[in-house]
């Protein structure tokens, strides 16, 4: 019997005593579920998922009304994107917030398939190979956590989507400080020189279409300098994907 095939009849199997043992409850509010791979209606209803129509270089929604196919939003008309798109699971809000928090400071990481769901369904994987590659963390930071986040997301997206996943394809050579707050030219600096391609997965990615996967894409300027490293390294084309993309002025327009 394949492996695959295997795992999926002893997940069947297994599941009754699961949750009998660990009932089926919602990860945001605890409220009994028929089953352990999601959230309760009202949690559902909090999340936001961005709709169309969207900027046709970087997904972000219009607030409203008609508009043309092929537009582009104004930051991308202001500052023409180095990415080739981004998909986001949500919106970051509430109901998104905590779930991010649960996942990476609460180490629930069983949370990850859920989360990746949300994100694979945005994804416009099609046409050949995909790697999925996290967004690094620095070593230091890595050894305190235990885990990257955006590593375990990207090995549940490539699972999904059947992409290719090299987990270490980005090395953060140096620690980075909290990049909220800090303006443009100051995030730069911060980053300047923090990621790098790793040597040893260099070849793979020449020629290749990457999967570039974050928890939050909050400024942009962490994914941004792992894109410009991508496609020195010649990957020919890099969408950023996330659980939760920060845009507040959306929000706002839809609430």
């Amino acid at each position: 019997m394949p492996r695959v095939t295997l795992a999926a009849t002893l997940r069947s199997s297994l599941s009754p005593l699961v949750d009998l043992v660990y009932p089926p409850r919602c990860p945001l509010c605890g409220e009994g579920l028929a089953a352990q791979s999601g959230l309760c209606a009202a949690c559902w209803s909090g999340l936001v998922i961005p709709s169309e129509p969207c900027c046709t270089l970087c997904q972000r929604p219009f607030r409203g009304g008609t508009v043309p196919d092929g537009s582009i939003c104004a930051p991308c008309l202001a500052t023409a994107p180095v990415h080739d798109g981004i998909a986001a699971g949500t919106l970051y809000n509430d109901a998104s917030r905590r779930l991010v928090l649960a996942f990476k400071h609460g180490r629930r990481i069983a949370l990850a398939p859920l989360l990746a769901r949300l994100i694979a369904a945005r994804l416009p994987v099609g046409g050949g190979e995909w790697l999925a590659v996290p967004v690094p963390l620095h070593r230091f930071r890595l050894w305190r956590r235990g885990f990257n986040q955006s590593g375990l997301l990207a090995q549940s997206i490539a699972a999904q989507t059947g992409s290719r996943l090299i987990v270490d394809a980005l090395v953060r050579r140096k620690p980075t400080p909290i990049l909220g707050g800090l303006g443009r030219q100051a995030r730069a600096r911060a980053l300047s020189g923090a990621i790098t391609v790793n040597p040893a997965r260099a070849a793979h990615l020449k020629g290749a279409q990457v999967i570039l996967v974050d928890d939050v894409l909050t400024s942009g300027a962490t994914s941004e300098a792992c894109v410009r490293a991508l496609k020195r390294a010649g990957a020919e084309k890099v969408v950023i994907a996330c659980f939760a993309r920060v845009l507040d002025e959306v929000l706002e327009a839809v609430s």
